[in-house]
C-alpha cells in the first residue's frame, strides 16, 4: 500500500512540476487559495511570517514577496545563491575595469546592494580563471621526468661518450704519424674528450645540489624541508599538478597576504582600516583575474605573445594606480610612490603565497 501511496505522490508532483515548468501558475495557489500569477505568488501576506506586505518585501522577516515558482526562477535562485550575482553584476563590472577606486569608495560608504560583493567578484573570477586556464591548455605539465631518472639519462649519457672516446683513441693509436687521418682523429678525440667532461659535470652539479627539485627557501624545518625536496625529485608532475590545484583552492590566501602591505603604506592615516584595504584588495584580485582570463584567450586566439606581454606590464600598473587614487582620495605624487611600493610588495606576496603552495603540495 505504502507502494502505492509513493507512486500517486510521484505522479502527483510530476504534474505540478509540468505545471511549473510550463511558467503560468495553472490550478496552484498559495496557502489562502489564492491563484498563481504568471508562476509567482500574489499574496497581500508574507508566507513565512503572515504580515501585511507594503512592499517588495516583508519589513518584518525581509522575506521578498511574490516568490517565483518557476524553473528559471529556480535557476536565478541557483545562480544567485552560489555566486551572489545578479544584475548587479553589469553594473559592477564596468566599474570595476574602468572606475575601480570609486566602485571600492562607494561600497565602503555603504552602497552595497547595488553592486557585487568584492569577495563574491573575486571568487567568481578565479573559478573563471581556471576554467578558462583549463579550456585554453594552460595547465601544469604531468610528464617532467623526476631527478632520478634526469641522472639515469645523465649517466648513460656519459657512458656513451666514454665508449666514443675509447673507440677514437684506439683508431687514433692504429694510424700512421702525419698522415690526414690521424689529424682528423685527434680532433674527434679532443671533441669526445669535452663532451666526457660535461656530462661528467652536468652529473657532479646534480649530485651536490639536486637541481631539478624547484627553488624552496625552507621552512627551517628539517623533517617538512628534507620531505618536500624529496617528493619534488621523485615526481616533480604531481607537485606541479599540486599547486595548480591549490592555487585554485587557496586563492583566497592572497588577500590576507596582501592586506597587511596595504595596511603598510596607509600607518599613518588613521582613518583608513583593515576593512577598506580588505575591499582595495579583494577588488584588485577579481580584476587581475579577469585580467589574465582576457589575455589567455586572446594568447589561445593567436594574438602575438609580445602584444600580451605588453598588457601584462602595462594596464595592472595603471588600474592599481587608479584604483589607489580614488578609492582613497589620493594626490597624483601619493599614489604614484604607494604604487611603487606596491609594486614591490606583489613581488613578495607572490613569493610567500608560491611558498605556501609549495607546502601544502608537499603534505
Amino acid at each position: 500500500m505504502s507502494d502505492f501511496g509513493e507512486a500517486i505522490g510521484t505522479a502527483t508532483e510530476g504534474g505540478l512540476f509540468a505545471r511549473v515548468i510550463g511558467g503560468k501558475g495553472g490550478g496552484l495557489t498559495d496557502k489562502e487559495g489564492n491563484p498563481l500569477k504568471k508562476g509567482h505568488f500574489a499574496e497581500g501576506a508574507c508566507l513565512n511570517c503572515g504580515t501585511q506586505l507594503l512592499g517588495a518585501h516583508c519589513h518584518e522577516c525581509g522575506q521578498k514577496a511574490h516568490l517565483h515558482r518557476t524553473v528559471g526562477g529556480f535557476l536565478h535562485d541557483l545562480l544567485h545563491g552560489a555566486l551572489h550575482l545578479d544584475g548587479k553584476v553589469w553594473r559592477t563590472l564596468p566599474m570595476l575595469i574602468a572606475k575601480p577606486g570609486e566602485l571600492s569608495r562607494r561600497y565602503i560608504e555603504g552602497e552595497r546592494m547595488r553592486f557585487v560583493s568584492p569577495m563574491a567578484m573575486f571568487l567568481f573570477s578565479v573559478f573563471l580563471m581556471f576554467a578558462v586556464f583549463q579550456a585554453v591548455g594552460l595547465t601544469a605539465p604531468t610528464t617532467i621526468n623526476g631527478s632520478a631518472q634526469i641522472e639515469s639519462g645523465v649517466q648513460t649519457a656519459k657512458k656513451g661518450a666514454e665508449a666514443e672516446l675509447k673507440a677514437a683513441e684506439e683508431r687514433l693509436a692504429a694510424a700512421e704519424e702525419g698522415s690526414p687521418e690521424r689529424e682528423r682523429l685527434e680532433a674527434r678525440v679532443m671533441e669526445a674528450q669535452e663532451a666526457l667532461d660535461a656530462f661528467e659535470s652536468v652529473g657532479s652539479a646534480l649530485a651536490k645540489s639536486g637541481s631539478t627539485t624547484m627553488s624552496f627557501t625552507g621552512t627551517g624545518i628539517k623533517t617538512i624541508d628534507e620531505g618536500i625536496v624529496k617528493k619534488w625529485k621523485e615526481n616533480p608532475g604531481l607537485m606541479l599538478y599540486k599547486m595548480q590545484a591549490n592555487g585554485y583552492k587557496f586563492s583566497w590566501l592572497l588577500i590576507p597576504l596582501s592586506i597587511p602591505f596595504v595596511w603598510l603604506i596607509f600607518a599613518w592615516k588613521r582613518r583608513f582600516k583593515a576593512y577598506d584595504h580588505a575591499i582595495f584588495v579583494t577588488y584588485s584580485l577579481a580584476f587581475m583575474s579577469l585580467l589574465f582570463i582576457l589575455l589567455s584567450v586572446l594568447s589561445a586566439a593567436g594574438i602575438g605573445g609580445g602584444w600580451v606581454f605588453l598588457g601584462l606590464a602595462i594596464i595592472p600598473p595603471i588600474h592599481i594606480y587608479k584604483h589607489l587614487r580614488h578609492a582613497y582620495g589620493l594626490g597624483r605624487f601619493s599614489a604614484f610612490w604607494r604604487l611603487s611600493a606596491l609594486l614591490f610588495f606583489i613581488i613578495i606576496v607572490i613569493v610567500l603565497f608560491l611558498q605556501a603552495l609549495l607546502l601544502l603540495g608537499a603534505f
